[in-house]
């Protein structure tokens, strides 16, 4: 289970008066994070999350689903208040937005055939193994930076990654493990494989993690959310959505 929240440092509860309602903005098809549901209303992790976040906080909130390149165009004209929708913390979107703490980040994994998984990855262990990479990806990059003795094999996409390991052409194979966690519990893996060690978090390569946007200097809300984020993974509300959506974790 990913742990992003440090229980000693609780946060305070802000001054939450001045709320009177949160709409929360959200991409349409992204699933498992956010998506239509039977039912036709939104559903997804996102979408638990911030029904679980308006809960703590006891305030009554909207989820209304949009194309996610117009998400950040609806939160400047006002018609929405947060953005939850997988948007990961940068240095260019924190120009534009202000950003909760991370509540989930997207950490980088190592697949193996189920007979070839290893408990420890480590640069001196992978000398003269096969490992594929998507070509270009921060995942290749990081390869090349820290596993210099492996032998590299770059591909094009996910999906030829994903082949060149089920016929055996490649050892292993480093990517994104959220989408590699997908692919190892479905049907097209044909239960070929494992994550093989532990996940990669370093926020140089793989990014500082995801949070719920805000319009710039919007701190009351911000901090409200903060402090809600904490309060349901303390309560262990957090860790029973992330194992209802995440069967096989990327973690």
């Amino acid at each position: 289970m990913p742990g992003f929240w440090d229980p000693r440092r609780r946060p305070e509860r802000p001054d939450m008066s001045r709320l009177t309602m949160i709409r929360f903005l959200t991409e349409i098809d992204y699933p498992p994070f956010n998506f239509t549901g039977a039912d036709g209303n939104p559903a997804g992790f996102n979408v638990d999350l911030a029904r679980a976040l308006c809960d703590e906080i006891k305030i009554t909130c909207t989820v209304q689903m949009r194309k996610f390149e117009t998400l950040l165009d609806a939160l400047a004209s006002n018609r929405g208040d947060a953005i939850i929708a997988s948007l990961a913390v940068t240095p260019q979107t924190r120009t534009k937005l202000d950003f909760t703490d991370p509540y989930y980040r997207t950490p980088a994994r190592f697949v193996a055939r189920k007979d070839a998984v290893m408990p420890e990855m480590r640069p001196e262990f992978l000398e003269g193994r096969k490992v594929g990479a998507v070509a270009g990806s921060a995942h290749e990059a990081y390869l090349k930076a820290m596993f210099t003795d492996a032998e590299l094999h770059s591909y094009p996409n996910a999906e030829a990654l994903r082949a060149a390991l089920k016929r055996g052409e490649v050892d292993f194979i480093f990517g994104d493990a959220i989408s590699l966690a997908f692919w190892i519990n479905g049907t097209d893996s044909e239960n070929c494989c494992a994550f093989s060690g532990a996940p990669f978090l370093e926020s140089r390569y793989f990014g500082e993690g995801v949070g719920i946007a805000v319009r710039k200097g919007n701190d009351t809300l911000r901090q409200a959310l903060n402090w809600a984020l904490f309060r349901v993974w303390e309560k262990g509300q957090y860790t029973d959505l992330w194992l209802r959506y995440f069967s096989v974790s990327p973690f």
